[in-house]
């Protein structure tokens, strides 16, 4: 089965020569979200405030791709700083359910001019 590239406008877009999703036989692979718009303006302000953004970017994707996050096998979370972790636990329930979480790594990189960027791998098979 040929792999499709997903794009939509209801997220943020492409920061580069990307897709925003691939989809590839039963697994949907999306790219980095960051919090930024769909009309490509960032969000700034809070942690909360940026990686609700992220999440609600991420999501849209998924959705364009046929999907949803509960969907999730893994997601990669990148933060500017490691401090907001426990913060982002408390965000993350609302955007990851499910009776089967995926797995999950988090890590700090370093981010200029945002503080999160979230990738997921979606499994829409039986």
């Amino acid at each position: 089965m040929p792999k499709r590239a997903i794009t939509t406008d209801k997220a943020a877009p492409a920061g580069g020569p990307y897709s925003q999703a691939v989809v590839a036989g039963d697994t949907v692979y999306l790219a980095g979200a960051v919090p930024a718009l769909p009309d490509g303006t960032w969000v700034t302000g809070s942690f909360a405030e940026q990686a609700h953004a992220a999440f609600r970017n991420l999501a849209a994707v998924a959705e364009a791709a046929g999907a949803s996050l509960d969907q999730a096998v893994r997601i990669g979370v990148y933060l500017r700083d490691f401090d907001d972790f426990d913060e982002l636990n408390e965000i993350y329930p609302q955007y990851v359910k499910g009776d089967t979480l995926p797995v999950r790594t988090t890590l700090p990189v370093p981010l200029v001019g945002f503080d999160i960027e979230l990738d997921a791998i979606l499994y829409t098979g039986a």
